[in-house]
């Protein structure tokens, strides 16, 4: 059943500001409004109940009758549901754990492994937020972030997860067109997927050459994508040979939607990272949850 009649709501919040202390001026002050937008407001409710809430005089002001009585009502519902309001409030806050982390990350490593913390901890509600091109890590509005990072940043506290790995990638099918790339010299005849507009610390085909001391090459034909998990997809459609991150390839290396042509792996110094605030104060039960089943996990250096 609707509830009626209703009083106009921010009228009541007004009203009830300007009743307990017994000034538009100061309840003005309180809500961040003008005195004028309080006065509208109650008038605005006087006009609705069609009776006086307040005497005014001019150094005073007091409740009428009508009005010290509406006061208490409003006052105790309001109460009510300021506490209900605080305790869904807080309970949401102790048992969501908000993660943020890149959207290769996300949607390649992180998201395909959640189901077994939710399954084993149905209270606790996941919140993944995805951020490329992260200035300032400490900034992040999370509890925990996962990040490759090149170097680590200074102000948070950091838990390496796995080292980088990078090496090539396509789909059988690719790799049965193009049995050449068992080589690296086979490169040159191939389709490259090159990451276009890629984080600066990231390593792209030039480097990945020079950093295993091949001369440069130039490839055949070449689609630049934007999204990392855009170009794992098109390695799998077939559409190209790729350079693949360890553990964000494994799911598809597993089933067997991508396999390595040869077995060429440069490996960096730089590290897929855990970072936390580096504030004393303990994580909720909640994160803290979450940051042992993620630290468990069998592809995380122990």
């Amino acid at each position: 059943m609707k509830i009626q009649p209703l009083p106009p709501l921010n009228s009541l919040h007004a009203f009830e500001s300007a009743a307990r202390h017994l000034s538009f001026t100061l309840a003005a002050k309180e809500l961040n409004v003008t005195q004028g937008a309080i006065s509208r407001q109650v008038r605005l409710l006087e006009d609705y109940l069609g009776k006086a809430l307040f005497t005014r005089t001019t150094r005073s002001m007091s409740l009428t009758p009508t009005g010290a009585q509406y006061y208490e009502t409003v006052r105790e519902c309001m109460l009510h549901l300021a506490r209900a309001t605080g305790d869904i409030r807080q309970w949401q806050g102790n048992q969501q754990v908000t993660v943020a982390t890149s959207t290769a990350m996300a949607s390649l490593w992180l998201l395909p492994k959640v189901s077994e913390f939710q399954s084993a901890h149905e209270n606790i509600d996941l919140r993944i937020i995805a951020h490329d091109h992260v200035k300032d890590y400490a900034r992040l509005d999370s509890d925990l972030a996962l990040y490759y990072c090149n170097p680590p940043p200074k102000d948070m506290a950091v838990t390496p997860l796995f080292s980088e790995e990078i090496f090539l990638v396509c789909s059988p099918a690719y790799l049965a067109r193009h049995p050449q790339l068992s080589s690296i010299e086979g490169l040159s005849s191939c389709t490259w997927l090159w990451l276009e507009d890629s984080q600066r610390d990231w390593v792209g085909w030039p480097e990945w050459f020079k950093r295993l001391g091949y001369e440069p090459m130039t490839p055949k034909h070449r689609v630049n994508i934007n999204s990392y998990g855009m170009l794992i997809q098109s390695a799998i459609s077939g559409q190209g040979v790729a350079l693949a991150w360890g553990n964000l390839v494994d799911d598809a290396l597993s089933t067997g939607a991508l396999v390595k042509p040869n077995d060429v792996v440069l490996q960096t110094d730089a590290k897929f990272c855990l970072l936390e605030s580096s504030t004393e104060r303990g994580p909720r039960e909640s994160v803290r949850l979450f940051r042992d089943w993620l630290m468990a996990l069998p592809s995380v250096q122990k």
